[in-house]
């Protein structure tokens, strides 16, 4: 077994800087684009389900429209939580 040639350092922060590639992320609020973009896509999955459970799924399967509208029903919520997550809505 080989012994390391320099001792560690005293602390362990990353020697990169905090912008640099291969970095981690720093995590941090989205911005107001951000989640009206992530909010606007999660409400047209929602009618996209509707939609096509009512018009075309329930032509074949009557269970798997219902569990396609079960879905669609949960996904409004988690849109107002990511709409509504920023710091600037917040007072």
């Amino acid at each position: 077994m080989s012994m390391p040639s320099s001792p560690p350092s005293r602390d362990d922060s990353p020697t990169d800087p905090p912008g640099s590639p291969g970095s981690p992320r720093e995590r941090g609020p989205l911005g107001l684009r951000t989640r009206k973009r992530a909010y606007f896509i999660m409400m047209g999955a929602c009618l996209v389900l509707i939609v096509l459970a009512w018009m075309v799924v329930d032509r074949f399967s009557i269970v798997a429209a219902v569990i396609m509208s079960v879905v669609a029903l949960v996904i409004p919520p988690f849109a107002a939580i990511v709409g509504n997550a920023g710091p600037a809505n917040r007072q």
